[in-house]
């Protein structure tokens, strides 16, 4: 059987790069990251992300992304080769991919349902709860899922072509929305709140919180990096592209608060919300700027490219292992792969309307598929990941990868130590705290 690394490969390190960069820029850092700071102190958030971002995001992704090269097969195949028994830590980060793309285009749907009724009404959609309360959130839905799938059907080169067109574009974006944001009246206290330590509202909860977000940002554990290094050329400098990787993420992510913040303090709006933020806050906020169906339209373009390129990163980890294990032709794994992820968003897209008295531990559909990836899967698969690759393996064999585009590669010891301690230790906490909010959810 051809590995997928013979089959297909990056043609350019800038290609490589801006995909992999696009796989780990999504909600996370235009969504999430903003209202994680807001609820959480700021900018001592923001130093507990980055510090979190050096010790555990760019070791993981070194490992993954090198593994990925080393063995050439998707995320199952990569841990069998490494050990028989350890597939069950690829087949956790698969799952992960599949579930999490189901509901992730969910929210993907309302992008596109709010653009383009800024593009066509030059409003928001009148009632957010509404709409997505309504069978008509599923059409959108399936429209952003779609658009996934025609990608993904492409393959590697398709994923390439449209990273490269999506990722500088996004960066405009930002910057003419960041413009206007800090010219705002009283925009600097929304400044000051990203960049002025706070006291108070930063405390142990919030840097489990940051941690997650590092997990969650930088797409760890669920195959998207083991997947996309699969297809990267002997050569390439695996430590340096995953620096770049994450500076990039990193640096959309503290640009979305500069872009979001501002706003949210000129209006004297909540600075600390959930999705309202960008479906409820923010739509107030361009009503009120003179052009601002232009702006809203910029943004949600914004976001929704952020979205597709971590839903096709989402999908290729899916379709890698079905053309890898099953023996499928790619175009029927895609299309079938397409349509089971669309049949379980569907519940989670009925969450919000006629299936919202539907609870399973307490939760929601929509928030209990959340917390089967969130808090099971991904860090579960973590913890199996440093035991068969830190402690069950040779991680010399990675390190002699790694060289190959880097060599002499100073780090080796500091890195591998990071792996057989530091991570898991790091991985452990989040996956306790995750149990800890599951319990308090259904025993509360």
């Amino acid at each position: 059987m051809k590995h997928e690394h013979h089959r297909n490969q990056w043609t350019s390190r800038l290609g490589f790069v801006l995909a992999t960069a696009g796989a780990a820029v999504g909600l996370g850092n235009l969504w999430k990251f903003p209202y994680l700071m807001g609820r959480n102190g700021g900018f001592s958030f923001l130093v507990a992300y980055l510090v979190f971002v050096l010790i555990l995001g760019i070791p993981v992704m070194m490992l993954e992304m090198s593994l990925g090269r080393y063995t050439g097969k998707d995320p199952v195949s990569s841990y069998r080769q490494v050990n028989p028994k350890a597939g069950i830590t690829g087949l956790f980060g698969v799952l992960a991919a599949f579930i999490i793309l189901s509901y992730y285009s969910v929210i993907g749907g309302w992008l596109i349902k709010y653009l383009v009724s800024y593009a066509t009404t030059f409003t928001a959609p009148a009632d957010f709860n509404a709409f997505t309360g309504s069978w008509e959130a599923v059409f959108w839905f399936f429209l952003f899922l779609g658009a996934t799938v025609i990608i993904c059907l492409k393959g590697v080169r398709g994923i390439e072509k449209v990273s490269k067109i999506m990722m500088p574009l996004l960066f405009v974006l930002l910057l003419i929305i960041i413009l206007r944001s800090v010219t705002l009246p009283g925009a600097s206290k929304g400044l000051r709140f990203i960049f002025v330590p706070e006291q108070g509202t930063f405390n142990l909860s919030s840097i489990s919180a940051a941690l997650g977000q590092v997990f969650y940002s930088l797409s760890l554990c669920m195959g998207i990096t083991i997947t996309y290094g699969s297809y990267l050329p002997k050569g390439e400098n695996i430590p340096k592209s995953c620096a770049n990787v994450a500076i990039m993420d990193t640096l959309v992510a503290v640009l979305a608060g500069v872009a979001i913040f501002p706003a949210v303090f000129s209006f004297g709006l909540e600075p600390g919300q959930g999705p309202s933020l960008i479906f409820g806050t923010l739509p107030k906020v361009f009503g009120a700027l003179t052009g601002g169906p232009v702006f809203a339209v910029a943004f949600f373009i914004l976001i929704l490219f952020a979205a597709i390129t971590s839903a096709i990163a989402l999908l290729e980890v899916v379709v890698s292992y079905v053309v890898g294990n099953w023996g499928w032709p790619r175009r029927r794994a895609v299309l079938i792969m397409g349509l089971l992820i669309f049949l379980l968003g569907i519940p989670s897209s009925l969450s919000f309307g006629p299936l919202a008295d539907f609870k399973i531990l307490g939760y929601t559909f929509f928030d209990f598929v959340g917390v089967v990836t969130d808090n099971i899967l991904l860090p579960v698969g973590g913890i199996l990941m440093c035991w068969f690759l830190g402690w069950k393996w040779d991680l010399t064999k990675l390190t002699d990868e790694m060289e190959d585009g880097c060599p002499g590669f100073r780090l080796r010891r500091v890195w591998i130590g990071c792996i057989r301690y530091l991570t898991p230790i790091l991985v452990l906490i989040v996956t306790i705290t995750g149990f800890v909010g599951i319990y308090q959810t259904v025993c509360g």
